[in-house]
């Protein structure tokens, strides 16, 4: 997959794709959908159009973090789609300031020359948010590209949306989550050095910032793990601990992975935990003993549920 972070000077290879245009904040089982119904549209290479950083972080920079996935892992998810392209638009006051024409004429036909753009049905764009699915449509047929409005999807009456896989994630249900988004939701990134007190109690795990990514319920999970880079590229189970380990004072949430039967050094790498099945709430411990007893029993009800995952 090739990425592209500007409309402007793309090489031919680059420009008359079939574009999916969206956010696709978690890549969910709805913005699937309008990416099968991109690819199925136009006799093209398939592409997909989002920003970075997200519009409404653009907007709001003060409020809480909400995003499902960031731009590592949103592209990783798109190209096992079998996206071709993807561009990631840097979205600021010039993106912003655009209005609706202006967007489909400067972005669309004369930076990307797209062949065709499919949308969900409640997609806005431009200036203000000015521009609907509708509004793009008429503008497909004046300035030369077809526009496919994608009708939302869901189960039981209720459409697959990020806002609903956050309310899971916040509410401790992971599975649910999966079943909207299509896969095990995922946190991806750097290991970082922590305090290595899990190593001390013979416990050691890969640690992990959640910077600008929403915060499911704070507690302890069975995982699955991938490690994306390094000499040990492997994927296993283990169980983690999300949340501000107040045990030691700490008040700055992070992830902590220990991974079952393995005993590399990660630190650096990139990996990829899905969360599987929430197990319990985060806990203060009267002692570092109970606490390391606890941590043994998270583990094997971890093993029970994986090895039914």
């Amino acid at each position: 997959m090739h990425i592209h972070r500007d409309w402007t000077g793309l090489p031919a290879s680059a420009r008359g794709a079939s574009i999916a245009l969206g956010n696709f904040d978690g890549v969910h089982l709805g913005h699937r959908a309008v990416i099968d119904a991109a690819r199925q549209a136009a006799d093209a290479p398939l592409g997909v159009l989002t920003f970075e950083p997200h519009p409404r972080q653009y907007f709001a920079p003060d409020a809480p973090p909400f995003r499902l996935m960031n731009a590592e892992s949103r592209a990783n998810r798109l190209a096992r789609l079998g996206v071709q392209q993807l561009y990631e638009l840097p979205f600021g006051p010039v993106l912003a300031g655009l209005s609706p024409e202006a967007f489909a004429r400067e972005v669309l036909v004369e930076g990307l020359g797209v062949a065709h753009v499919t949308v969900g049905r409640d997609f806005c764009f431009g200036k203000d948010r000015a521009g609907s699915a509708a509004t793009l449509a008429e503008l497909g047929g004046a300035l030369g590209f077809g526009v496919t409005v994608q009708p939302l999807i869901g189960h039981e009456g209720r459409e697959y949306s990020s806002t609903a896989i956050r309310r899971a994630l916040s509410e401790g249900r992971p599975r649910d989550a999966e079943a909207m988004l299509g896969h095990w939701h995922r946190i991806e990134g750097e290991v970082i050095h922590g305090d290595k007190r899990g190593r001390d109690f013979g416990w050691p795990t890969a640690n992990m910032r959640l910077d600008g990514l929403h915060l499911p319920r704070l507690g302890v999970y069975a995982v699955l793990v991938d490690v994306l880079t390094g000499p040990d590229r492997l994927s296993c189970q283990g169980v983690a601990s999300l949340g501000v380990r107040p045990m030691f004072g700490r008040n700055a949430p992070n992830l902590e992975v220990h991974l079952f039967d393995f005993s590399g050094d990660l630190y650096g790498q990139h990996i990829s935990v899905a969360l599987v099945d929430f197990l319990r709430d985060e806990a203060k411990f009267s002692s570092v003993e109970t606490l390391i007893a606890q941590i043994a029993a998270d583990a094997d009800q971890a093993r029970a549920v994986l090895a039914g995952a």
